[in-house]
């Protein structure tokens, strides 16, 4: 089944979605029409999705930002153009299923934010990343500040505001961007086999993981660990969970490290 509008391409196989960024022309710059669309198709996911895709047509994953839209909007504008992507974003990363984004070719500015908001990154050889907010007098908007340290750290994402840093695809693998790094034109293939074993997983346990690990994280080591516990036991209590931990005890599930 294809959906979607003339900027984002909407399939969805089985119990994957893979949701396409459509400007190719415009290296697929993110625009608002774009940003809604995207909030939109992950707040309509239907109920047999399990896991999805995020990729860019052409030769670039997504080259950030339309400056077109906001060279002469006033603050109030700004800030109200920078809170609707921060809504779009959550909706990515705190929405139902994982999230797996394709990197190849510019992967720069609001590129990057959108490249963070996915739970597992695949990177071709081909993409670069680059945040050069501040050689163009602006700051990030889409959520680049809480959640791109997160992956490099401040000072990496400190250095490429300031001085307009590229890192190359190898660069940002070491740089922890990306999850799998994979040769051109292999990025989508690897992302779809990802996306099908991650649909596999309980639907519980994924939410759990996607829901409750990045709150975990800015939580103190108390509260952090007695949410955990309330996870475990939520997780441990759904009936699917029950049934894989019965067909594990008797010898019908794969072991760790079988083939999948």
């Amino acid at each position: 089944m294809t959906t979607g509008t003339s900027l984002l391409r909407v399939e969805i196989a089985g119990a994957v979605a893979h949701l396409r960024l459509a400007r190719p022309a415009k290296r697929n710059a993110i625009n608002n029409t774009l940003v809604r669309a995207l909030e939109n198709a992950f707040a309509d996911l239907p109920a047999s999705v399990r896991a999805a895709v995020i990729s860019g047509e052409g030769e670039h994953f997504c080259a950030g930002l339309d400056l077109s839209e906001v060279t002469e909007q006033t603050v109030a504008e700004g800030i109200h153009h920078s809170r609707g992507w921060h809504a779009a974003f959550d909706r990515i990363q705190f929405g139902p299923v994982p999230v797996i984004a394709v990197l190849h070719g510019a992967v720069v500015g609001g590129g990057l934010e959108l490249a963070a908001t996915a739970h597992l990154r695949v990177a071709e050889a081909s993409a670069f990343y680059a945040l050069p907010e501040g050689q163009r007098g602006i700051f990030v908007g889409g959520s680049g500040s809480v959640r791109i340290p997160r992956l490099v750290g401040v000072s990496r994402m400190t250095d490429m505001m300031l001085t307009g840093r590229v890192l190359d695809a190898a660069e940002g693998h070491a740089a922890g961007i990306s999850n799998y790094l994979v040769g051109a034109g292999e990025g989508l293939a690897k992302a779809m086999a990802l996306a099908e074993r991650i649909a596999r997983n309980a639907p519980l346990s994924n939410y759990a993981i996607v829901q409750a690990l990045p709150r975990i994280a800015e939580m103190s080591p108390s509260e952090g660990l007695f949410v955990e516990s309330l996870m475990s036991a939520i997780a441990q209590g759904d009936e699917a969970a029950k049934q894989r931990v019965r067909d594990f005890l008797a010898k019908r599930a794969g072991k760790v490290g079988d083939p999948q």
